[in-house]
């Protein structure tokens, strides 16, 4: 999980849709789709779950294992910055 895909999950949260997720990071659907089967395989559980296409539209949106890594992540790349603060806080030169 990088920030990229965190991102796209996010997008996808925000937007219900891949291709408009993807289209906001300028990326094609395709490449957010493989990320997204990647993200899935991967993972215990999906973290996105897709609907097909009809009268409504299809769609996407997380789950709540997908919310959690979002939340995990943000959780863990703070912590890391605040770790690289301290210690490049520390270096003498």
């Amino acid at each position: 999980m990088g920030f990229g895909r965190v991102v796209l999950l996010e997008r996808i949260r925000d937007f219900g849709s891949i291709s408009k997720a993807a289209r906001s990071m300028e990326m094609s659907y395709k490449h957010a789709w493989d990320l997204i089967d990647s993200m899935n395989r991967q993972a215990k559980e999906p973290l996105v779950i897709t609907s097909k296409g009809g009268k409504g539209g299809g769609g996407a949106k997380l789950t709540e294992s997908g919310l959690k890594a979002i939340s995990l992540f943000w959780n863990l790349y703070e912590r890391l910055n605040k770790f690289l603060e301290e210690e490049t806080g520390s270096m003498e030169i």
